[in-house]
Order: C-alpha cells, then structure tokens, then sequence
C-alpha cells in the first residue's frame, strides 16, 4: 500500500466564488429543472442548510442565504493557488479535483522530518496562500481523504490501520467513490449493512456475486484497499503527445483548442494498447523558460474537452492581469496584452500519461450501440465527427436533449453541450399544474406572441378564480393568420415559484382546435402566446 498525502480544502465551491466563511451563503448548481445546494458556509449549515436541499428549502431555514450560481472554471482557476503552494514543497502534486490535491508521502516525509511534520508543514504553507484546509495521510487515497476530513485539521492513520480507521464511517461516505452508488447503498441498508466495518466483514467473493463490479470495488475501498490491484506493465510505448508552437501562441485559446486535439491523439494510442489513463500529467513551456506541471486525476476516461478545460484552469495562473506583467505589458512577439493572454506565450504543450491501467471497456447493446460513456450512448465515430464539429465551432454548438421536470413542454427538455457531464434524466415530481398527456409535437425555441378574442371581438382573459371571460371564438397566430376556434379547453392554472417574488409567474395553459391544427397556448400577465403545437 502506498502511503498518500491529501490536502482537502473545505467547502471550495463556496470559496472560489467568493462568499465569506462568516456569511450564510450556499452554492447552487442545477440538477434537472430544479436548484440544489452544492456547497455551503459553516454558519448556513448552523441554519440547518445541507448539500443535496432544494433552493426553496434552504431559504426557508435560512431566510437571509446568500446564493450563488456554481462557477467550475472559477473552482478550478481558484485552487491553482493551492496546488502552487504545495508544489513548492514536493514537485509530484496531483490535482484530484478543484479543492482536493494528493502526493506522495513516503519520499516527501523522509525530507521533512516524518509525516507529522510534513502534514503540519503542507498545512502551514497552504494556510500562507490563504485557504483553509485539512491534511490527512494514510494508506491510499480514498482513506487519506477522509482523514483530512476528520480530526479538526486532518490527521495520520497509521500504516495498515487504514480498515481500522474506515470501520465506524457510514456507507455514505462511498457515494462519490462508487458508480451507481445510490442504489447500491438503498439495498445494503435493507439488508442489514450500515457502515464500512459491516460491510468490509462480508466475504469477497460473496460481495463480487451478488454486487458486481461497483459492489467489489467499494468492498475494497471499505477495507481499506486501493481501487484495484497494481497492474505494472513493461514495455509500452511512449504515448506522450507534444505540440510545439512557433511562433509561441500568445492567447490561451491557442492552446486550449491544441490540447483538444492532443487528447484525441492520446486517447487513440491508449485504445490500441488497450489502456486507459486516470492520472493525466499535463506540462506547459513558456518562451521565457518557465514550466508548468501539474497531475490530474480521474476515475475513467478524461474525455477530450474535460483535458482542455484542465488546461485552461492551469493556464489561468500564468495568465497576464489587465495591467500587464512586467515593462509595457508585452508579451512574446511584442503583441499587447489582454485579458486572455499567457505570460511570455506558451513555446510547447505536453500531454503525458502519468497513470495507465488496463480498459475494461463498455458493454455494446444489442444493436451495436456504445455504452455509457463519455459521450453517453453515442457511437465513437459519432463522436468522432462530434469533437470536430465542436473543434470549429465552439463547444456549445452541439447539444443533446436531457430530460428534466417541469410543467411545460419547453421546461421538460434541457439541451446541454456534447461531453459535459451528464444530467439526472429522471423527472422529478410532482408537477402540480403539469400539462396532460399526450405531449405536444412541436415546441418552438421561444414561446411567440398571438391574440385570442371571444364572439364579440373583445378579448379573452381568465378571473383570478380561473374563469374566462368569454369562449375563444378567433385566434390570431404568430405568421398574422387568423383561424375560427372549432373547440377549445382549459384553463389548467399553473403558479409558480411563488415564494420567490423575483421569479415567481401565474400562467394558465388552453388547448385550442381550429382548422389549421390544434395548439397549447398560454395566457399570463394578460399576454397570449403560441407555446406549442400538436401536429
């Protein structure tokens, strides 16, 4: 077993964007059609506030929170802070995730003194830099997390303690360790299991029959093991993917979009070794001799964009403030600088593949359809011809429809861009007010405006007791048509967000027949518009 350091900087989404440790303040991000909290401050959790809580329920125990939206590239901006002060003391820092960073201690404690006095040490420096955080060391990574979690400030577990240390920790503690962890915990409470040692008591091999592959590998995180057994391999071939810039490439964009299409490079070596990398090393030269380095980690394939957006975040600490660095606030070339420019330009790009272990691969369909993966369910040469789209266009010119919940035909469907990670899919409920099957056909992108009179040619509105004033007679559509109602109905009452006077909307909802096809139109603050049609 490997003895591993963890620095674990608490409630980091919160920091990055900047609430203070005194405020009530939370973090949101969205998951679905709803808001949850992603992030806290110490005095929200004092009101009551939890990850996992809904917007609306985390301003009602907390009236005065303050909320912010979840910034990403922030975090991951933010916490090259942390992993610079770390890097001063021991060159191998690896970035688990924005707010988490590891090295290596056994070589690093020698230097210092012992582990004690190299936790105390990387805690000291990181406190300097301004972050708070907690220090834990223990054998492999999952249970020096936790022990830098714990013990006011982090603590050492002692070598092959680590199952010791894991026994009274509840099954929780897996959830972002373990894929599909959530149903797998659901069916070990019901059988009885309820922490880590009760779980780590259970046979291997029954745990691997009746669980699988996610139930065999939190079995060995729960006993204290790593992820999987050491698989060295001898022999591989030097995947490393390099790109030189001449002349240096002066804006970060540059280098982003080269890193793109370095990952696609390296992904294709991988495949044909049958490998895939879950520590990605990532190097940048700089025209006035300044280097880069920096080890991301992640368990699974790090996807193309997800590389370019670790470099961006790496980027971001050499980039050029407005004011310039250094005399007239040039950079290499002699070109001004600005807000997206890279002190002294950026000479090479290396992509290295610090960490290989065998690809088990993903199980095809039936019909010869991928498995879940980076790209969700789409085949690779799709995916393929999906990158270089998104290589010409821009990331957010290729999106997937996500199912989500809400009322509307247009709030059911959430489009979001190809290789962001994927939403929760399952529709959330009750929707009271919701529209009734069967689904309109088309939703246009935006609901347009039409006019709805009765007989007389006045217009119809609804009473606040949800009462029209009159039968619609004659609809007037966006394209300036005018069409006899053969038969309509409705209103369906819909108020929403009524605790936020901000967002909160009343609407009601009719569906009309007329010659030309039938329509869902809305009525709110006196306004009619076409929301969908049914064709």
């Amino acid at each position: 077993m490997r003895r591993v350091l963890v620095v674990w900087c608490p409630d980091w989404p919160v920091t990055a964007v900047g609430i203070e440790a005194g405020v009530a303040g939370a973090v949101l991000a969205r998951r679905g059609a709803s808001e949850r909290v992603a992030a806290c401050t110490a005095a929200a959790r004092a009101a009551g506030v939890r990850r996992g809580q809904r917007r609306r329920d985390a301003q009602r125990l907390c009236p005065d929170l303050v909320v912010v939206e979840r910034d990403l590239d922030a975090e991951g901006r933010a916490f090259e802070a942390v992993a610079a002060a770390v890097a001063e003391l021991t060159p191998r820092v690896e970035v688990v995730r924005p707010g988490v960073c590891a090295i290596p201690a056994r070589g690093a404690a020698r230097f210092h003194g012992g582990e004690e006095a190299l936790r105390i040490t990387v805690q000291d420096a990181v406190v300097e830099a301004g972050h708070d955080c907690g220090v834990g060391i223990a054998d492999g990574m999952f249970t020096a997390e936790l022990a830098a979690r714990n013990g006011g400030g982090g603590l050492i577990v002692p070598e092959e303690g680590a199952a010791e240390f894991l026994a009274p920790f509840p099954l929780g503690v897996l959830a972002g360790a373990v894929p599909d962890w959530d149903s797998l915990a659901d069916l070990l409470v019901r059988l009885g299991v309820r922490s880590l040692g009760e779980f780590a008591a259970l046979p291997v091999d029954d745990v691997a029959g009746r669980f699988g592959a996610a139930g065999a590998l939190a079995h060995r995180l729960a006993r204290g093991r790593e992820p999987r057994d050491v698989a060295p391999r001898a022999g591989l071939p030097d995947l490393t993917a390099v790109r030189t810039f001449d002349p240096p490439a002066a804006r970060s964009d540059e280098v982003v979009f080269a890193a793109k299409a370095l990952a696609d490079g390296l992904h294709a070596g991988l495949a044909a070794e049958g490998l895939t990398c879950v520590r990605l090393g990532v190097e940048v030269e700089f025209a006035d001799g300044g280097v880069s380095e920096r080890l991301w980690r992640h368990d699974g394939l790090l996807s193309s964009p997800a590389v370019a957006e670790r470099v961006r975040w790496q980027l971001s600490g050499w980039r050029l403030p407005a004011a310039g660095r250094g005399a007239a606030g040039e950079i290499a070339g002699g070109e001004t600088a600005g807000e997206d420019a890279v002190w002294g330009g950026v000479s090479a790009l290396l992509l290295v593949p610090d960490q290989v272990v065998p690809d088990t691969g993903t199980q095809r369909a039936l019909w010869g359809r991928d498995g879940d993966g980076a790209r969700g369910e789409l085949p690779e040469r799709v995916a393929r011809a999906a990158d270089r789209v998104q290589a010409m266009l821009g990331h957010g010119s290729l999106t997937r429809p996500h199912l989500t919940g809400g009322r509307g035909p247009g709030e059911r469907v959430l489009r979001v861009p190809l290789g962001d990670m994927p939403l929760e899919t399952r529709p959330e409920g009750p929707w009271p007010g919701a529209l009734p099957a069967p689904a309109p056909s088309v939703v246009p992108p935006e609901a347009r405006p039409v006019t709805v009179r009765a007989a007389d040619g006045s217009p119809v509105t609804v009473s606040a007791r949800c009462v029209p004033s009159a039968a619609p007679a004659l609809v007037v559509l966006p394209d300036g048509t005018s069409h006899r109602v053969l038969s309509w109905t409705g209103p369906w009452p819909a108020h929403e967000r009524w605790w936020d006077p901000d967002t909160s909307r009343r609407l009601a909802r009719f569906q009309i027949l007329t010659p030309r096809g039938a329509h869902l139109l809305t009525l709110q603050n006196s306004s009619w518009t076409l929301e969908a049609s049914y064709e």
